[in-house]
């Protein structure tokens, strides 16, 4: 009963040791425009820049830039340039507080989510683009990772494993 017990609590320690929280993901670690930031005039792209590399790919990230007013402002495709992530942006046109809004994948393979928010002190003469067809999907696909059933049932089948092999191992020999 004793070996029982011990093979319980080390597989349990095991497990729960192992499931700390995940360090390869992307960080954001500054953006052009900052957050927070009081601007006269629009940039004419937003630049977001990363603690690792972000992986380049079709499909792979989105920038929106979303006015005061709840229109787009985004304007061509978002490239990435090594740890940073670019989108061009339209001219501005209402005053107001501006989110930048980003899903980038990490080279480990991770959705990061995240936004950054600017003010436009003056209003600009642009015109918002069109709405972009992923941006209603990305909003609503922001789990952001893997789920997790995956790590229980693993969890299950090595707890039954180590049961397994403390009954066996533990019976006495005839």
């Amino acid at each position: 009963m004793k070996r029982l017990i011990a093979v319980a609590a080390l597989a349990e320690a095991a497990l729960l040791g192992g499931a700390g929280p995940a360090l390869a993901h992307n960080t954001l670690v500054g953006s052009d425009p900052a957050e927070g930031a009081q601007l006269a005039t629009g940039p004419r792209e937003v630049r977001l820049t990363f603690d690792q590399p972000v992986r380049a790919g079709e499909g792979y990230n989105t920038v929106t830039v979303v006015g005061p007013d709840g229109t787009y402002w985004t304007d061509g495709e978002v490239r990435v340039e090594g740890n940073a992530v670019v989108a061009p942006v339209r001219e501005l046109g209402p005053a107001g507080t501006y989110t930048i809004g980003y899903r980038v994948l990490s080279n480990d393979g991770h959705p990061v989510p995240g936004k950054v928010t600017f003010t436009l002190t003056q209003p600009g003469n642009g015109t918002p683009a069109p709405a972009p067809q992923e941006a209603d999907q990305a909003e609503q696909d922001s789990s952001g990772g893997m789920p997790v059933w995956p790590w229980v049932v693993g969890a299950v089948v090595v707890v039954v494993l180590g049961l397994v092999l403390a009954l066996r191992l533990g019976r006495p020999k005839s």
